[in-house]
């Protein structure tokens, strides 16, 4: 018997929309597409109680991806993740810069690391964009500093994952974005990876692109 991919889709969704109901957690409506996409990248329903949205987060993404808001990402796993048809429905485009020699050359001249480098580059060129950062602490120290010079991206995505300065990067980044007014989605603790930032992504995207129903999406 054959099982199309969108049924799939649609009885893992209806899977955990039960378990959390099952656990008595509540999801906010306009988080509820970002939390449970990234527990069905995961299977951890840890991102039900981890995630942390700043006020209206989700609203403005929507909003800047509905203006062909560009989204720069900290990883090439995560940029292949990420939906190009629902970007393309919405006009919009996503980078990853980590690759390129420019940014490795940048890197190596100021001492620090290419994704430091690349949320410099990214900063300069794609100042309006949403950065989704998934693996790379120091991206997101970049981004507090910046944040704190004048830049104001779309959103912020925070959630790389590991053990030296994940925790503190995620702390930071949320009470930077908090303090300026900056959008941000971060996962509080060590969790998280490149699947989750491009899950954040898609959710998203699919939201502005009105295709969270897999139906939508062909």
């Amino acid at each position: 018997m054959k099982t199309l991919p969108a049924e799939i889709e649609r009885g893992s969704m209806a899977i955990i929309a039960a378990e959390l109901r099952e656990r008595g957690i509540m999801l906010p409506p306009e988080n509820a597409a970002v939390v449970m996409r990234c527990i069905h990248a995961s299977a951890d329903f840890d991102y039900a109680e981890n995630l942390r949205f700043t006020p209206g987060a989700v609203e403005a993404a929507v909003e800047a991806l509905r203006r062909g808001a560009e989204i720069v990402t900290d990883t090439n796993m995560a940029l292949a993740g990420i939906s190009r048809p629902g970007l393309g429905k919405l006009g919009g485009a996503a980078y990853c810069f980590m690759a390129d020699e420019e940014i490795a050359r940048a890197a190596k001249e100021r001492g620090t690391t290419r994704a430091a480098a690349a949320m410099d580059h990214a900063a300069a060129h794609h100042p309006g964009a949403i950065l989704a950062v998934g693996n790379a602490p120091t991206a997101l120290f970049r981004i507090v500093e910046k944040i704190g010079a004048g830049l104001r991206p779309a959103l912020v995505i925070g959630v790389p994952v590991g053990f030296v300065n994940v925790v503190e990067s995620k702390e930071r980044i949320l009470a930077v974005c908090t303090e300026y007014g900056v959008p941000a989605i971060v996962a509080l603790g060590r969790k998280g990876g490149s699947s989750i930032a491009a899950a954040i992504c898609n959710a998203l995207i699919y939201t502005a692109a009105e295709m969270l129903d897999p139906k939508e999406r062909g």
